[in-house]
């Protein structure tokens, strides 16, 4: 008897669906998975076998055929399990097919016939929606996480011997509540930008930042507050729209990466060992990295120049496109990876600078330190700092503002940007033919015009000054470029450390 069901496969970043075919026939007992499983799918035999047994179920002895189709895509991971138990146990006859057409079975299984859960709820759930399912069924651990994909039914099973439910009353499990869209003001407990004391240049750096979706540097020694203003950044952002935080919860869902508090933007901090494959995505099959887990969040490189030249060179096609596309002998996927990048360095090996007296650094070793960071990435950036160790007086002055009103700040001029160039987007994705769009004051343009003659701008560097001085505008709640904000934004974009 051959009985099919639905389900998917996580490959890498992309969601694939399986056809799940079943035929129990006369002959020696045996148990074969054949259409590419991975080593984690063939030993799936072993767990369903297990499982049917300790579920009440009748595993047959008889010779057993499951094909995964498409036969020529590779399969992966444990959460074909439940697709493939129903299917056997339907193809045994202790189990009727028909109350499941259209729905899709994910999850795996504990040998007690127990579901586990499975990477990729969500993104699962979106793919069923998309291809006109009825709906998914998987392990109650994964009901919530996709229950928030609006659109399509979502059931959770906790045990194997649920599936006699359906024989009864054709309805399988219980349907689970969706996690809360965001509505406050995501985490409610961060760092507060009020505990930076005496760096008024930092948090300016920082409050543009966070306004335009410009890259940040930061150079100065060790202690002075790189790393501190860089944690405090995610508290004055505002928190994702719903749509946001449905990529966000994606992406985290299929990393494995869930337990993060649901609406809050990712802060991503890779220690400077990390590999490029693992900073941009790679391996096989293709798995996300680093900058695709910082998406509509914030990237923090500390110790920039620590990095390997080659990894941080990877960063230069997506810091432009949004994307980054991982391509392969067995095909090419496109990964989202639109990041804010924030950056730590100091200014030689030895952290102190050319400018202490204790700094022994020769200036050929300096160069060298410095020469990881290659000129197309910092043309790249934005916004650089030169930080310098504060005064015991400026750090004795009271608190600045905390995040809160910082924040109302930025997401004042991150509604005149989306009212600008659309629903989440911001100043530094403007498109070389909206930055022509721009309002600028006749003498905002000569100041631009003059510094490009004395230094020699690219086009890059021309379009991202425009656009920073637009954010500053922004900040500012002025209709118009002003040469105000050209000076400020060339004084934020200087080089010299």
């Amino acid at each position: 008897m051959l009985a099919t069901t639905g389900s998917f496969t996580l490959n890498g970043f992309a969601v694939d669906p399986v056809g799940v075919e079943v035929d129990v026939a006369r002959g020696l007992p045996s148990f074969q998975i054949v259409g590419l499983p991975d080593p984690a799918i063939r030993e799936s035999r072993e767990r369903v076998r297990t499982a049917i047994d300790n579920s009440g179920f009748g595993f047959p002895l008889s010779r057993i055929t499951a094909s995964l189709m498409p036969a020529d895509l590779r399969k992966a991971g444990p959460g074909l399990d439940l697709a493939l138990a129903f299917a056997l146990i339907a193809a045994s006859g202790d189990l009727p097919p028909d109350p499941l057409d259209g729905w899709a079975l994910v999850g795996g299984l504990s040998l007690d016939g127990s579901l586990q859960p499975i990477r990729g709820a969500l993104a699962i759930a979106e793919a069923a929606r998309s291809r006109g399912m009825k709906g998914v069924i998987l392990p109650e651990g994964n009901g919530a996480e996709a229950a928030l994909m609006p659109g399509i039914e979502v059931r959770c099973l906790t045990h194997l011997r649920e599936l006699r439910s359906l024989a009864e009353d054709r309805i399988p499990g219980t349907v689970p509540s969706a996690l809360e869209l965001p509505s406050g003001k995501g985490d409610p407990d961060p760092p507060d930008l009020a505990d930076l004391r005496g760096q008024p240049g930092l948090r300016v750096a920082l409050e543009v930042a966070a306004a335009g979706g410009h890259g940040l540097l930061m150079i100065g020694p060790p202690g002075v507050g790189k790393s501190l203003a860089a944690s405090r950044l995610p508290s004055i952002l505002p928190p994702p729209s719903p749509d946001e935080a449905l990529e966000i919860a994606k992406i985290a869902g299929i990393c494995g990466v869930g337990s993060r508090r649901w609406g809050t933007r990712p802060f991503r901090a890779p220690h400077h060992t990390v590999s490029p494959a693992g900073l941009v995505g790679g391996g096989v099959p293709t798995r996300p990295g680093e900058i695709t887990l910082a998406h509509r969040g914030v990237l923090f490189l500390d110790e920039l120049c620590e990095f390997r030249r080659d990894a941080l060179e990877a960063l230069r096609e997506p810091l432009e496109s949004g994307e980054v596309t991982i391509s392969r002998a067995s095909g090419s996927q496109t990964l989202p990876a639109h990041f804010t990048l924030i950056a730590a360095s100091n200014p030689c090996p030895c952290g102190r600078g050319p400018g202490d007296p204790e700094c022994r650094c020769a200036p050929r070793a300096i160069e060298r330190y410095r020469s990881t960071l290659s000129g197309a990435l910092a043309d790249r950036i934005d916004i650089n700092v030169a930080v310098a160790r504060p005064s015991f007086e400026a750090m004795s002055m009271p608190a600045g503002e905390d995040s809160a009103v910082v924040r109302e700040r930025v997401e004042a001029a991150r509604r005149k940007m989306e009212d600008r160039l659309g629903p989440g987007r911001r100043n530094a994705d403007a498109s070389p033919d909206e930055i022509g769009e721009f309002q600028c004051e006749d003498e905002a343009l000569d100041v631009l015009l003059a510094a490009s003659r004395g230094k020699g701008f690219s086009g890059r560097t021309h379009h991202r000054i425009l656009k920073l001085a637009r954010t500053l505008a922004d900040l500012a709640d002025s209709e118009t470029v002003r040469p105000v904000d050209l000076k400020a934004a060339l004084q934020l974009r200087r080089r010299e450390a």
